[in-house]
């Protein structure tokens, strides 16, 4: 008797509510992710995005608390180090 995983229903779930997030909540929310900004590559979302391609739904979700946790720490160091500007060169007199 073979058994069934909702594994990768969840996953695909997941995946789609990332893009659906991607696509209509991101844009116009105001900001964008400090993780990203601060050491560039990839948004956590498209990070998360990209690990639930490439491992287990139990893998994912501990890799995105790290991952959510450095982007909080990522956040209070661009706050601190910009005087509330995110864009550093905007800060900058020309």
């Amino acid at each position: 008797m073979q058994t069934l995983s909702f594994e990768p229903l969840a996953k695909t779930m997941a995946i789609h509510s990332i893009t659906a997030y991607q696509r209509y909540i991101s844009p116009v929310k105001g900001f964008a992710c400090p993780h990203r900004q601060l050491h560039g590559g990839e948004s956590c979302s498209t990070y998360i995005k990209r690990m639930l391609s490439e491992q287990s739904l139990m893998e994912v979700v501990k890799s995105s608390q790290k991952r959510f946790q450095d982007c909080a720490l990522a956040s209070r160091t661009l706050t601190k180090t910009s005087s509330g500007c995110i864009v550093i060169p905007c800060c900058l007199p020309f």
